[in-house]
């Protein structure tokens, strides 16, 4: 049929000179002309491949019209809601009046619902005892007559004011459409044959490449798109992240310790042994090796000190000292046991030790007489908890994590700081929410205004690292530490308008998804 409408055009061309208005053309193998928007469409194709060899040029004319709805198309046939109420009434005072029930039964719900009021409204009916009765004694069906006019000529000579009621009762709705007035193009011809796109050897071979046509190349058409692989999402926020973190001036943290021991995970970081987050239902535990070597002694006692029978201004937690959990092996449950191995080796100068070559985030800045010199530490990686997963919960998740140590901090220099830290990321509103963690004291947990929601929810936690941890390390009494941690799933979705963490990793994702995800712009 394509070939045949091309022709069509052509042929006209050459006998009218020009086409005035595509509707007036009758496509092959139809018996109407080409009104409808769907001839219309088809008719553009056409014109599209002969516009591709110059061989036509057209404007496009747009209009609008109307069509009926379904209920639309109802009352065109059947007469409006308040015509059908009204023919089912007696005339008043000749008969009994008819109550609401009975005219639900007579004429149906929607137009008992709907007709009652517009006659009422229309003057057509009136109210007798617990019944209705006519008051008009005839009436015509405007809208019946309008909806019939439209379903004949798309339009409506009653005017917009009238279009817009009935698009109003949703018994009519508004259609654009185009029709296109054509010309002949530079090569025109009557000829439909298409141009070769390719140079083949059999071309070349026989001379036929002399007398075929060919093609045109269009330079402005895109190339076609590569293969090459594209960034997650996730990646994608990752690295907008880094490039804050980096921006504000903070080292990155080597983090590919997965496997970590209980003592670096929970020890170091006064969490209490008896914490339920050691549990086996919060925890991935190794079984082969089980074990890993023992920490520092000097280290390890005056951690077991602080957490038996107190110290540095702590009563302890008063429960008896396992080794046995401090050297059990297990996929790290959250990267501050990266941060607790960074700020014991940061506290090394403190205790009269050297400091490791490969403590690259560490080496910048000068000495103090007792050996501190400040840090600003991150990290973005990979931690296990062992949850049931749901659609905002998985067995494995990414953390974001900060830390920031000098002298003298306070918790109004870590809030000024998170202000300025989720300012970068985009959210401007931030609230802070006093919390408990073993760790840290005070705590806080941070909470964002999500627009898209309109409520507040949870960003973040974070606090100020407890004396127990820091002071067992070797740090000076004042040197404080801010700490606080995210996780990057989060705002991912929340970017990306996610509500199942299982689309964004897995096997759910998709693959599309991933290819056209656009640039985060946090």
């Amino acid at each position: 049929m394509a070939e045949g409408l091309q022709q069509l055009i052509l042929d006209t061309l050459e006998t009218h000179g020009s086409i005035a208005d595509t509707r007036s053309l009758t496509i092959p193998g139809q018996s109407a002309p080409a009104e409808s928007q769907d001839a219309q469409i088809t008719i553009l194709g056409a014109l599209n491949s002969l516009l591709s060899r110059d061989m036509v040029k057209f404007e496009t004319n747009e209009i609008v019209s109307h069509v009926l709805t379904p209920e639309g198309s109802q009352i065109a046939l059947n007469g409006s809601h308040e015509v059908r109420v009204w023919n089912a009434l007696p005339v008043k005072g000749q008969g009994s009046p008819v109550t609401a029930v009975q005219l639900k039964k007579l004429v149906g719900d929607e137009s008992a619902k709907v007709g009652q009021g517009r006659a009422f409204k229309n003057g057509w009916i009136g109210k007798e005892g617990d019944g209705f009765v006519k008051i008009a004694s005839s009436v015509q069906d405007t809208t019946q007559i309008d909806l019939l006019e439209i379903q004949a000529s798309g339009t409506l000579k009653a005017g917009e004011k009238t279009l817009a009621d009935l698009r109003k009762r949703k018994l009519a709705v508004q259609r654009k459409g185009q029709w296109f007035a054509v010309q002949k193009g530079p090569e025109f011809s009557t000829s439909t044959a298409k141009p070769e796109t390719d140079l083949t050897v059999e071309m070349l071979t026989s001379g036929a490449w002399k007398t075929s046509s060919f093609k045109k190349y269009n330079f402005d058409a895109e190339g076609a798109p590569t293969l090459g692989g594209s960034l997650h999402p996730l990646l994608k926020v990752r690295e907008e992240i880094r490039d804050i973190f980096l921006e504000m001036g903070f080292a990155e943290m080597p983090t590919s310790s997965f496997v970590e021991s209980g003592f670096w995970c929970f020890d170091a970081l006064f969490v209490p042994q008896q914490h339920p987050a050691r549990d086996l239902q919060d925890t991935f535990y190794l079984s082969d090796p089980p074990r890993s070597l023992d920490p520092d002694p000097a280290y390890y006692k005056r951690v077991s000190t602080v957490h038996e029978h107190g110290g540095f201004g702590s009563t302890g937690y008063r429960a008896p000292w396992s080794h046995e959990e401090t050297t059990k092996l297990l996929l790290r449950t959250h990267t501050t046991a990266s941060s607790a191995h960074m700020l014991y080796k940061l506290a090394a100068r403190c205790r009269g030790e050297d400091m490791e070559d490969d403590d690259q985030p560490l080496t910048k800045g000068g000495n103090s007489k007792d050996g501190f010199r400040p840090a600003k530490l991150f990290s973005i990686d990979r931690v296990f908890r062992n949850e049931t997963t749901d659609a905002t919960h998985l067995a494995e998740f990414h953390q974001v994590e900060g830390v920031v140590a000098d002298r003298n901090l306070t918790l109004a220099d870590l809030i000024g700081f998170m202000k300025v830290f989720f300012s970068k990321m985009g959210i401007k509103h931030v609230r802070f929410k006093p919390a408990y963690n073993p760790y840290t004291e005070p705590s806080l947990e941070i909470f964002a205004f999500h627009p898209m929601l309109d409520r507040w929810v949870e960003v973040g936690n974070s606090g100020m690292f407890r004396p127990e941890m820091l002071e067992p390390m070797g740090f000076p009494k004042d040197v404080r530490v801010h700490g606080w941690g995210l996780s990057l799933e989060r705002p991912t979705m929340i970017r990306y308008g996610i509500n199942n963490i299982r689309l964004l990793l897995g096997h759910k994702n998709s693959i599309e998804g991933i290819e056209n995800s656009p640039a985060p712009m946090l």
